[in-house]
């Protein structure tokens, strides 16, 4: 079985990507899908609650299949009450943070520690490029420094980083750090190199759908040097115990 925890409904296309997401669960036998709307780097408050209320709709429309999370700008002024929201009343499972700001900017403590009051993890959008790094684009370094301060923080740091010998590297030692290597965009020795150093434990499956290949990451899964239990663990076992889902 498969939880693929990092999957899009993108601002404007709800009826493509949701059909998208169906069909990919149908075709390939995904157990469940958690799912963020995303789309402008610096959303304001309107924005994130169209982004929010597609999830909600969707999550109404297939609560068999779909969990979702809650999609916060920290740099709006309703940011908290917009996190409340989304887990009180909408039941969201955990946060999402894009590109808005660095994931270790004070604008984000407050999110953080109502997580840690909730129980949720947060997912973080991290990259570390050569070229054209986004301003506000957070790296494995800003996820460490985030762990550091809130050690009962529940963080995952997406893509590997971005770059997995520079994110892995970074969150290596912080224990309540997991990582997805969602995106399509590692080659066949990382998730091998993943596991070496922070363990299969610690790494749970996402794939970016339906904007990325569901198949070219799971194929990396499949391939890797693993026991057929780490397989498992970063297929579905280790996302379920993380946001509270059946094991």
């Amino acid at each position: 079985m498969v939880i693929d925890m990092h999957t899009h409904v993108w601002g404007g296309r709800y009826d493509l990507h949701t059909k998208q997401l169906i069909d990919n669960c149908e075709r390939y036998g995904i157990a469940k899908i958690i799912v963020s709307g995303i789309a402008r780097q610096y959303p304001n408050e309107e924005e994130i609650a169209g982004h929010n209320a597609d999830v909600v709709r969707f999550k109404r429309e297939r609560p068999d299949l779909v969990e979702g999370y809650v999609y916060v700008n920290p740099r709006n002024a309703d940011a908290e009450d917009v996190l409340r929201r989304g887990i009180e009343d909408d039941g969201m499972i955990g946060l999402k943070l894009w590109i808005a700001t660095y994931g270790d900017d004070p604008l984000v403590y407050p999110l953080v520690e109502r997580c840690i009051g909730y129980g949720v993890p947060i997912l973080l959008h991290a990259f570390h490029k050569a070229v054209n790094q986004l301003q506000d684009e957070t790296t494995g370094v800003h996820v460490a420094r985030l762990a550091r301060r809130y050690p009962e923080a529940k963080l995952i740091m997406a893509h590997f980083g971005g770059n997995v010998y520079h994110g892995i590297k970074a969150v290596r030692d912080c224990p309540n750090v997991w990582t997805d290597y969602s995106g399509s965009l590692f080659g066949r020795d990382e998730l091998d190199y993943a596991v070496g150093q922070i363990g299969a434990e610690r790494i749970v499956f996402g794939s970016d759908m339906p904007g990325c290949s569901f198949l070219t990451n799971y194929a990396q899964l499949q391939e890797a040097e693993l026991t057929e239990r780490q397989r498992e663990d970063i297929a579905y076992n280790n996302a379920a115990r993380l946001f509270g889902l059946p094991v």
